[in-house]
């Protein structure tokens, strides 16, 4: 895999200079924290860490401007040997096991990144998901982008993620605007996702949270500087509107080639009225995906209209 370095900076700013001497410390305490928690380093080299690697890259794949330019820092595994966190293995076993006897021999288990802030993967470390509200997303193994997009930058310029097991059961499709919907909507579903046939999520609700999901790794890395700019849109101004051209030369670095020439085909379509405004957006979602849609219309706008 062919990774690039964090880009050479011709410049910085007082508070750069100030914070560089504490960036190495930051990181340091980063892992300590992970450490302490019972993740223990392993090496990237290792069968075991090979592994992590290769998956973590391959779900960029579709997205080589960022996966050329990822760099991993740091692999460390669950190896927590306090009894909560045996109670926890232990009720995600039997869980594991209910849920199969009920499913017809088969519980769904898969593995899942997650993406968050430092503090919060730290938080989750310490004390499992039982904090978050209503829900949480994770995204399939060979999806990785939506996940990176959905982690922060510590102080050391490094992103964390979380690779767990979760125990899928029977799954219902939810749209991403059911914000509502904090549950199964019936006994017959365990968990949900955004597509039944190729989903980019899954979604564990809170009911589920203390017993069918383990964290298993924490995946640090740095990412290309401008995935900052996905991930914290409140240091852009918002713009009221965004048209498809500029919007498509925005997508075009996430996206590969066959997807940029997709792109540019339905908006020829549209430009020579043979397909409608609703139809390309739809379009739009379908290439480039609603997560990185997502994430790049939130620069402008809060409520995005598009227009040519």
């Amino acid at each position: 895999m062919n990774q690039i370095g964090a880009e050479n900076q011709t410049s910085i700013t007082i508070d750069d200079a100030m914070s560089e001497s504490n960036e190495l410390d930051s990181c340091y305490n980063c892992f300590q924290h992970f450490v302490t928690n019972g993740f223990s380093k392993i090496d990237e080299s290792s069968f075991e860490g090979d592994i992590i690697k290769t998956s973590f890259f391959s779900s960029l794949s579709r997205n080589p401007q960022i996966s050329y330019r990822t760099k991993i820092v740091a692999i460390h595994k669950n190896s927590n040997t306090s009894q909560c966190w045996k109670i926890r293995a232990h009720s995600f076993g039997v869980y594991a096991k209910a849920v199969a006897d009920t499913r017809g021999g088969d519980a769904n288990i898969k593995y899942a990144w997650y993406g968050a802030s430092k503090n919060e993967i730290c938080e989750t470390v310490m004390h499992g998901f039982s904090w978050r509200r209503h829900s949480i997303s994770v995204s399939p193994a060979k999806h990785g982008l939506d996940s990176v997009l959905c982690s922060g930058v510590d102080g050391s310029g490094v992103r964390h993620l979380l690779l767990c097991r979760v125990i899928l059961g029977k799954q219902e499709v939810v749209r991403e605007d059911s914000s509502d919907q904090f549950h199964p909507s019936s006994m017959d579903f365990d968990s949900a996702v955004d597509d039944i046939s190729s989903p980019t999520r899954y979604i564990i609700w809170n009911t589920h949270l203390n017993y069918n999901i383990l964290p298993c790794y924490i995946l640090s890395f740095e990412a290309p500087p401008y995935l900052s700019g996905l991930t914290e849109p409140k240091t852009i101004k918002p713009k009221t509107w965004i048209t498809f051209g500029t919007l498509i030369s925005i997508l075009s670095p996430f996206l590969d080639h066959s997807q940029r020439a997709s792109l540019e085909e339905q908006y020829t379509n549209y430009l020579e009225k043979k397909i409608t405004r609703p139809q390309m957006i739809q379009r739009l979602r379908a290439i480039a995906g609603n997560q990185l849609l997502s994430a790049v219309v939130k620069l402008y706008t809060n409520k995005v209209q598009f227009w040519t």
